[in-house]
């Protein structure tokens, strides 16, 4: 058979692969969402189009039985081994290619976008962590990508790998650093091995409310925080939005009192930690993914997140109620690396910085509006919400504002008098 230009360069890549598996030159997870780009825009309807040798297309794309997401053998183990013509006994090769095999269902089955890149543009890798159509991040991070397509065709395009199909949250900036992908968008938390003045966002009762955070972040006190990891590689380009974060228990939450003694599982921060200490509870680091069964199963009491996380994952079925202190920030970092972006010519670089902005803002504002409704659901649901007065807030925030001096070597005295001092103009 004779292959186009496009499929022989991909009957190269398999030879590569074949013939170098196991070493860590070789990227599986490139080449197999490159092949299931191709088999998702034209197999298995209009196969016969398709770029891809038949008998790859039969061998490693098509589901077997017709049903999306199955692996293409009985046996996949057995299957990849006759392709790869790998003996068997070789296990460090076989997880190596059954690692690939794996990539491929993720990549036909996970919904990441991948765009039809022209040869000659910009191509640029958004990996993160989250849905594309329901989580904040992940709606963002879609519109950035429709945007950037659409006004700069011809000179850049974005593909998005979400639901850590590509890198997640922990292994994303480090590949970025390699230039392996382009951005993503951790949560701030995941920047502790370049710089601890992120510390501010989970200092407790930081900020009074969604508008202050909003200015603090555009001020030049925000700016100068994103510019921080320059001298490590990384450029900080937009703050996103999840919301601000709320406290629930299977007890009443009115009294920083009626924390104590109770379990409340944490995101995996210093911080976080010393603020339930402060109230005398014990934080229990805990993946998010964990949440709703240890609050079911009583290994933890409690939990802190944003209406839209404890509507969308029901954690308010699950608890006595949610009290509604406002009492931090969940956000993330829309990031890139310094060589990247210094590398785009200027005009390039600014229409790239502008859509970004735009969709910053767009998606902030609809952020806040997603929380609201999400806060306005639980109660339609029959959850209960239990609102602070100004003199139990008060409270709850002397209880623990010992935490940001047991921080202050870490973040800038500076940085936290901006952030009162817009805290005041509000």
């Amino acid at each position: 058979m004779l292959l186009s230009k496009e499929s022989s360069k991909l009957d190269g890549e398999f030879r590569r692969l074949r013939s170098h598996a196991g070493v860590r030159s070789v990227r599986p997870m490139s080449l197999a969402l490159r092949l299931c780009r191709e088999i998702q825009g034209t197999a298995p309807r209009n196969a016969e189009n398709s770029v891809i040798p038949p008998d790859y297309r039969a061998k490693l794309c098509l589901p077997s039985g017709g049903n999306s997401g199955s692996l293409p053998f009985e046996e996949p183990e057995q299957g990849w081994r006759r392709f790869f013509r790998i003996p068997n006994g070789r296990t460090r090769q076989m997880k190596f290619l059954t690692t690939t095999a794996a990539a491929f269902v993720l990549a036909l089955g996970s919904g990441a976008a991948m765009a039809a890149c022209d040869s000659g543009e910009i191509v640029v890798k958004f990996s993160h962590v989250t849905n594309t159509d329901k989580h904040p991040k992940g709606i963002a991070a879609s519109l950035l990508e429709k945007r950037v397509n659409n006004e700069m065709n011809g000179k850049m395009c974005m593909e998005v790998f979400p639901n850590s199909t590509l890198y997640n949250d922990d292994k994303v900036l480090e590949a970025m650093l390699q230039g392996d992908v382009q951005l993503a968008a951790p949560s701030l938390s995941k920047f502790e091995n370049f710089t601890r003045q992120f510390r501010l966002f989970d200092l407790p009762f930081m900020f009074k409310n969604i508008e202050a955070v909003n200015a603090f972040q555009a001020s030049s006190a925000g700016q100068a925080m994103k510019d921080s990891m320059r001298r490590r590689g990384l450029q900080g380009l937009d703050f996103w939005h999840n919301g601000m974060k709320q406290m629930s228990a299977n007890v009443p939450l009115i009294a920083p009192s009626d924390a104590a003694g109770l379990k409340f599982r944490i995101q995996a921060s210093d911080v976080l930690q010393a603020q339930f200490e402060a109230i005398g509870a014990n934080p229990q680091k805990m993946a998010f993914s964990e949440v709703y069964g240890a609050l079911q199963q009583g290994v933890v009491d409690g939990q802190e997140n944003t209406w839209s996380n404890i509507y969308g994952r029901k954690f308010f079925e699950v608890q006595d109620g949610i009290t509604e202190t406002n009492h931090g920030i969940l956000d993330y970092l829309v990031v890139t690396s310094t060589d990247w972006l210094d590398s785009l010519d200027s005009d390039v670089r600014s229409q790239f910085l502008t859509i970004l902005r735009e969709v910053t803002e767009t998606r902030n504002s609809e952020a806040f509006a997603v929380n609201r409704q999400a806060r306005q659901a639980i109660l339609d649901a029959g959850g209960a919400i239990r609102e602070l007065t100004p003199e139990q807030r008060s409270d709850w925030v002397d209880a623990m504002r010992p935490v940001w001096d047991r921080f202050a070597d870490d973040v800038p005295a500076e940085l936290i008098n901006a952030a009162q001092e817009i805290n005041m103009s509000m």
